[in-house]
């Protein structure tokens, strides 16, 4: 099975697994496992933050951070099409008390400037929850893993120090946003008051996500993640899988965009299939297809039973992930075993 539901679906490397087993460790709780305390300082570092927390997953990192910039009752202003409002179980409505106030999602992934104006409520009308953060996401998921530009960044960075608003990046993939703007991650995160990523998407670590921050911001998420019942002990086990994914998943990203185009390419010489969006920025595809009759499940299960596995992240749209574990010489594999689903004629 070539398998592109996602970058999350690699296995370790080998480098990865050595690591692991011969990690030096100690109780995180204390603050005295060594390998989480390097993976810390070495991800604070690449992002340009004072300071990181080691965290369970991405939806544990958002919530930390969230909790952290404001209190219960104030609104998280985010996009209507990001994965936090999405994809998150609600966690930071049900577990930490916040208003998620959705906004319009613009086609590449943007929240207009005018739609953030509108957003901001009177923090003087006691009928309104105040705004408490304003949230972005890079790379944009569902966009198609799009990559938000420097110069709108700013802009939306200005906006929230006009409204005295801290501002968040859901930044799960921002080591593909770096590669793909030829920025370094440090850049990308520059005007982001807090900053999440994933180690387990795209890089290939087993576990864990990262936060990073000013310090005393980084008190607070590690007081939350405790709450959240993220205190580990010798976690440097898996820490050091993280560090290998820093220091050597980074850089190799860009084949990931490479073969994502390629892929993309081959899809659309297919009659019936239409890219959604047609611009290929990192290491997604997304597609339509046309065949009467045939569900988005449906389509998955065909393709499955040819060799490829994809998935959805809403009805009529196909997602397919490019990551280590696909070569070149899958790609055309993957396009025929698509073509065939799409022309093959319903019984």
């Amino acid at each position: 099975m070539i398998d592109l539901l996602s970058d999350t679906v690699t296995v370790p490397t080998e480098e990865m697994r050595l690591a692991m087993f011969n990690a030096e460790v100690g109780d995180a709780g204390y603050g005295e496992d060594p390998t989480v305390n390097q993976l810390e300082a070495l991800a604070a570092k690449m992002l340009g933050k004072e300071d990181a927390a080691f965290v369970s997953s991405g939806c544990q990192g958002n919530l930390t951070a969230l909790l952290s910039h404001c209190p219960r009752g104030h609104e998280v202003i985010l996009g209507d099409r990001s994965d936090l409002y999405d994809f998150e179980a609600g966690s930071v409505s049900a577990i930490g008390g916040l208003v998620l106030h959705p906004i319009l999602t613009e086609l590449d992934g943007r929240l207009s400037l005018d739609n953030l104006r509108s957003a901001i409520r009177d923090k003087h009308d006691y009928q309104c929850a105040p705004p408490g953060v304003i949230v972005l996401e890079n790379t944009h998921c569902q966009s198609g893993g799009r990559v938000l530009p420097a110069s709108y960044i700013k802009e939306v960075h200005a906006f929230a120090d006009e409204h005295d608003l801290p501002l968040h990046l859901d930044g799960a993939r921002v080591f593909n946003a770096a590669i793909a703007s030829r920025r370094t991650p440090a850049e990308v995160a520059a005007d982001f008051d807090s900053v999440m990523f994933s180690l387990t998407k795209g890089l290939a670590a087993p576990f864990g996500s990262i936060v990073c921050g000013s310090r005393p911001f980084i008190e607070r998420v590690k007081r939350y993640r405790k709450l959240l019942g993220g205190g580990l002990r010798q976690a440097g086990i898996m820490a050091s899988a993280g560090i290998v994914a820093l220091q050597t998943m980074v850089e190799r990203l860009s084949e990931d965009h490479r073969r994502a185009r390629l892929l993309a390419e081959r899809i659309r010489a297919i009659p019936g299939v239409h890219l959604e969006p047609s611009v290929i920025e990192t290491n997604m595809v997304f597609f339509r297809f046309e065949r009467d009759g045939l569900s988005t499940a449906e389509f998955l299960s065909a393709l499955s039973q040819r060799g490829a596995r994809m998935g959805t992240l809403s009805e009529g749209v196909v997602r397919a992930v490019l990551h280590y574990l696909i070569s070149d010489d899958d790609l055309e594999a993957i396009a025929s075993a698509v073509q065939s689903v799409v022309q093959t004629k319903p019984l």
